[in-house]
């Protein structure tokens, strides 16, 4: 339940562990990650009008899921929004992270050339199709669509590719589709060459891919400042779908060099078209919702053996949390 508090949110070093330095959370350029934007730009109005005081938290950008596993698990990095099946897989493998929060629900599309003849999977047999990662629910995602089809993933040949990079390779035909969180759909759809096949907001409502995680020395050591950063990122998730003016502004913050150094646009069209492509209100823990995801995972042969929940998550900082409102 969210009630009355602050979040701790700025922004450098993550190999400076000391009270005073930013801790640096990692995420990726895509509309899933957006809480994280907003509520470091929350925190830092906060501090500088001195309403505030406490450490600050850097949002560090990564180009794909590979480098930004790679930065959590050597401890480059302590906390980042990663793919929930990655979390699973690495807490099988005695990595010592927890997910602790959601970062928003749906936001994945399937996209097409406009001017290509596939309009239904069947379409898609024998065509490269890109993901962002194996562990990527993107992957989930595309696989039960072709189920839905009467169609088995190795029917298509799978290229995984960072989601910057599928745009362009859509428009050079290196890819025949792609399947991605936003605004690498929009990117395209906003410059006229491609349309959606399938979208999440359409087919899975409460589809959930990118969650707020952290090292678990950080939650022994800092705790406090665990439940700041949850705070923060469900307040902002809260505001963000608040009003249409909120998510304008969320715009203007996240298209910026500091964050996700985008077309103002492009992030635009993702708010708009529709408003509920991307949502970020809902950001409960359900149980319910990571068992599906974990099956899912099996069938795909992402996952090797099942993970306890216990294991991956610890809910004690949703069931915490504490609102701020947030001023941007």
């Amino acid at each position: 339940m969210l009630g009355a508090a602050t979040v701790a949110l700025g922004c450098k070093s993550s190999s400076d562990n000391s009270p005073a330095s930013p801790l640096v959370v990692g995420g990726l350029p895509v509309t899933c990650n957006l809480t994280l934007p907003i509520a470091c730009a929350s925190r830092l109005l906060q501090q500088q009008t001195g309403s505030v005081k406490g450490r600050l938290f850097e949002y560090s950008k990564y180009s794909g899921w590979p480098e930004i596993k790679e930065s959590l698990m050597a401890g480059r990095i302590q906390a980042a929004y990663m793919l929930a099946p990655l979390v699973m897989d690495l807490t099988s493998k005695k990595i010592p992270v927890k997910i602790v929060a959601l970062g928003h629900r749906s936001g994945a599309v399937i996209m097409v050339r406009k001017d290509s003849p596939y309009r239904k999977f069947k379409d898609l047999t024998g065509k490269r199709v890109a993901i962002p990662s194996r562990f990527a629910v993107d992957l989930l995602f595309l696989r039960k669509m072709l189920k839905e089809e009467g169609m088995r993933v190795e029917q298509i040949e799978l290229v995984e590719m960072p989601p910057p990079d599928m745009p362009a390779a859509l428009y050079a035909k290196a890819v025949d589709a792609y399947c991605t969180g936003e605004p690498f759909g929009a990117a395209a759809q906003k410059a006229g060459y491609a349309i959606p096949l399938k979208m999440t907001r359409d087919e899975w409502r409460n589809y959930i891919c990118c969650v707020l995680t952290v090292r678990e020395e950080l939650i022994n050591d800092a705790p406090e400042l665990v439940q700041e950063l949850v705070n923060g990122v469900l307040s902002a998730g809260a505001w963000l779908d608040k009003t249409r003016r909120n998510r304008d502004k969320a715009v203007e913050i996240a298209a910026t060099r500091q964050y996700f150094n985008q077309d103002k646009s492009i992030l635009q069209f993702v708010m708009n078209n529709p408003a509920d492509r991307v949502t970020y209100g809902d950001l409960r823990m359900i149980r319910e919702e990571f068992d599906e995801l974990m099956q899912l995972s099996l069938e795909a042969g992402t996952l090797k053996a099942p993970a306890p929940y216990e294991q991956y998550v610890t809910e004690r900082f949703a069931k915490a949390a504490m609102a701020h409102e947030v001023r941007l």
